[in-house]
């Protein structure tokens, strides 16, 4: 079998390890830290980030990123946003002619404001581009709970070539062309799911988390689309799927971020607390950004935006969502004459 290398030891690069190692493909598990590279070797699991669940020995944790990435035809990457590019350009030269990068992280990167496709573009411009995204969380697709995703690639071929490798009886893996919906669906449901978080740790119900979950939808739908994304993509597994699952489990980081500062605990304590990267936060920013760059009416991600980063009351969030100006709930529809009242 194939040889596959994961760049990326948190929770959900050792889950994939998981996945793929069932299979028969020989892993080389990257890790910046040699201690738990040694340690993952030594106990055969990943007991800061993954911990009860046996790492098979076909998957062999090593902090050399050239050797993990040489002659490597299949690179899948589950590094957090915001160090892709250095970790892109830490393996440029090390690669074979045209790998297939696998992203399996969910973000913005703030400041350029450019998905993960661009970045790896940028840094890798002869390797081939594929996202896997989807309601999954790590902790169960290690223990084989039934889970979907979907692959996204632009070219069909590669999209299908990582459908059959990652696809088993309880991992079912879709495809799909689009890839900015894919990346946009992945990254700013990690938003709404801190919103949602915030919604529970005020002690509010199901009908205000519901309605966050139903209005962020919309926002997700409508950035994308005015960034080129197909709006249906948004109704599959990286939209609303992945939304679901994010803003109502306790498995969510960005959920259980949001519980805490809700709750009333700071930005800074509520990060420290969860112990991982909370992708949302930095992707509040970054959308904050974008929803001004193309003129698109994103109102929870705002107020989000500013519990984060103006310091702004979380109640009183609450209180600017519910008396905005009346509008119609399905604006573009309405506005563009398809119904006449």
């Amino acid at each position: 079998m194939e040889n596959i290398c994961v760049l990326g030891g948190g929770s959900w690069g050792t889950a994939l390890a998981v996945v793929l190692a069932k299979k028969g493909y020989n892993i080389d598990l990257w890790l910046r830290n040699k201690k738990q590279c040694d340690e993952i070797n030594s106990v055969r699991e990943n007991l800061k980030y993954l911990q009860g669940i046996l790492l098979a020995n076909n998957i062999k944790a090593t902090d050399d990123i050239e050797k993990a990435v040489y002659n490597k035809s299949i690179i899948v990457s589950a590094i957090p946003t915001h160090a892709v590019r250095e970790t892109m350009n830490l393996i440029r030269n090390h690669t074979i002619e045209k790998p297939i990068i696998v992203n399996v992280a969910k973000g913005i990167e703030v400041g350029t404001l450019l998905r993960i496709s661009e970045i790896v573009k940028e840094e890798i411009p002869h390797a081939e581009y594929t996202i896997l995204s989807g309601p999954s969380h790590a902790e169960e697709v290690a223990r084989d709970i039934p889970t979907t995703v979907v692959a996204a690639s632009a070219k069909k071929a590669v999209a299908e070539l990582i459908q059959d490798i990652f696809m088993t009886p309880k991992f079912r893996v879709y495809t799909n062309p689009d890839v900015i919906g894919v990346e946009l669906g992945g990254a700013l449901k990690n938003v709404i799911a801190l919103g949602a978080g915030i919604s529970d740790g005020l002690g509010y119900g199901d009908n205000t988390k519901a309605a966050l979950m139903n209005r962020g939808f919309v926002e997700i739908a409508r950035i994308g689309e005015a960034m080129g994304a197909n709006r249906l993509t948004f109704a599959g597994l990286s939209g609303i799927g992945d939304l679901i699952v994010t803003c109502t489990s306790m498995h969510s980081r960005n959920r259980r971020a949001g519980i805490l500062i809700g709750q009333g605990h700071s930005l800074e304590k509520a990060t420290e607390s969860i112990g991982m990267v909370v992708e949302g936060i930095k992707t509040a920013k970054a959308t904050h950004e974008l929803s001004q760059k193309y003129n698109v009416n994103m109102p929870i991600t705002e107020e989000i935006y500013k519990v984060l980063y103006e310091g702004s009351n979380v109640k009183n969030a609450v209180v600017s969502l519910m008396l905005r100006d009346r509008t119609h709930e399905i604006e573009d529809v309405v506005n563009e004459d398809h119904f006449s009242w």
